[in-house]
């Protein structure tokens, strides 16, 4: 694995490396003080993020949080500690203010606002300036905290709500005679109240996340628990569970129909979707769409997809295409980035991204140490991580433009979808199997799906 660093001269200045003024590296303790104010030192904003979400690969918040408690008392204990207080209270406030607001989801642990609340009593003892400014902050991390708990419920209430289409066919044939045509037959409609589903999703997924989910214990680290109580990346995964479940509902949408007239028109209708999610800013959408028409029940139905004009299709699968790591794709996001830079509204502002930055922090966390040969934290990898982070810090914040529409919402987020076994099945009995392999696999498909109880 390489370092990610070349061998230049370096200045070194309490146990911290820099190249040109940028920090590159330094032990863990030296970053930590870094990260604390003192009278005459505030940390850089853009370091504190950095900082707050790579460290947990070798501290836990709640260790982190009582590190950071003790040096700002150790800070108190000169000469004149409340003159000292006065001075050094406003920027400890301000670096947990930024800590609750940018992490909520730390505070999730009895342990973090245990540290939270001892060290903001000791700030704003006898104060009532300060004492307001952390009633505030307080109210704020709770207000979010119970938000996402809100999320969460609703989430499982939606999750326990979706069956498997087949049993469902089974056990009631009647009960499914709704289609996505006859919920939304306007792509462009469509489009919008899947951005709505994005949106909702990737505003809950704590910058921290990425890091849990894609980066593994630091082998070098003495403390084997590090990541034994981490709080799991649900939000993440919620996230990519909605997109596989996207595109298997496409792909259930096409296989349904028992007439080949009818599956064309919903190919058509969901090109039509994914040409006016690409033309949103929608592309986590588009790809899923995409993702689900290229599914192997889906495109081995060439009898359907003959009666299927294509050409739209054509157009953003080149887009989409993954050779020259996405160049295509990732042209089109810069022209979508560069036009929500300058935009005016919400609408302008949309650029819905997601499995290109999941697919480069997984390779940027592969590809370069947590620590360099020397035991110091490799910190020019966490500004990279960091840059790309708070890329996803920006989108999840703009608000959705588009009206909601509940019916077609919940449509979306919960009518039955074919499992891949039952995919294939469907795609057998609209077209016939072609060879000896397909029979076998649907006389077996239909052995243990149609007889299953």
């Amino acid at each position: 694995m390489r370092q990610c660093l070349f061998l230049i001269v370096f200045a070194f200045r309490g146990g911290l490396y820099y190249h040109d003024n940028n920090l590159v590296s330094g032990s863990l303790e030296a970053l930590i003080e870094h990260l604390v104010p003192t009278v005459a030192y505030y940390p850089d904003r853009t370091y504190i993020f950095t900082f707050l979400i790579s460290s947990r690969l070798f501290i836990h918040p709640y260790e982190l949080m009582s590190k950071v408690c003790h040096l700002c008392v150790d800070q108190q204990r000169l000469t004149d500690p409340q003159a000292r207080v006065r001075k050094i209270a406003p920027k400890i406030l301000q670096l947990l203010t930024e800590w609750t607001e940018t992490f909520p989801y730390d505070f999730r642990d009895e342990r973090m606002m245990k540290s939270l609340k001892e060290l903001t009593h000791r700030l704003s003892s006898g104060d009532e300036l300060y004492r307001k400014a952390v009633q505030q902050m307080t109210q704020t991390l709770i207000r979010k905290l119970t938000t996402l708990s809100q999320y969460e419920e609703a989430l499982a209430k939606i999750n326990s709500s979706v069956t498997d289409r087949l049993t469902v066919l089974k056990t009631k044939p009647q009960s499914i005679q709704r289609d996505i045509l006859t919920i939304c037959s306007d792509p462009f409609v469509l489009a919008q109240q899947l951005t709505h589903i994005e949106l909702e999703r990737l505003s809950y997924i704590g910058p921290e996340e990425f890091v849990q989910a894609f980066v593994q214990k630091d082998l070098l680290d003495n403390d084997k628990r590090c990541f034994s109580d981490h709080k799991k990346a649900s939000n993440l995964e919620a996230y990519v569970e909605w997109f596989n479940r996207l595109s298997y509902l496409v792909a259930t949408e096409i296989c349904m129909p028992v007439k080949k007239k009818h599956r064309a028109r919903v190919i058509e209708f969901f090109i039509d979707v994914a040409r006016e999610c690409f033309n949103i800013g929608n592309f986590n959408s588009l790809m899923a769409i995409i993702t689900g028409m290229n599914m192997s029940p889906v495109s081995r139905l060439k009898k359907t997809w003959g009666k299927v004009k294509t050409a739209k299709f054509d157009i953003l699968e080149h887009q989409m295409d993954p050779s020259s790591n996405f160049y295509n794709y990732r042209t089109a996001l810069r022209g979508a980035t560069q036009r929500s830079i300058t935009a005016h509204s919400s609408r302008e502002k949309l650029n819905i991204v997601f499995s290109l930055l999941i697919k480069d922090i997984y390779f940027l966390n592969e590809g370069c140490a947590n620590r360099l040969l020397n035991g110091h934290v490799n910190f020019e990898k966490f500004w990279e991580l960091a840059k790309q982070v708070m890329e996803f810090m920006t989108w999840k914040k703009v608000e959705c433009p588009f009206d909601r529409d509940r019916k077609i919402l919940q449509y979306l987020l919960t009518a039955p979808v074919f499992s891949e076994d039952a995919l294939y099945l469907a795609s057998y009995e609209s077209e016939g199997p072609e060879n000896n392999m397909e029979k076998d696999r649907w006389k077996s498909l239909r052995s243990s799906l149609l007889n299953r109880t």
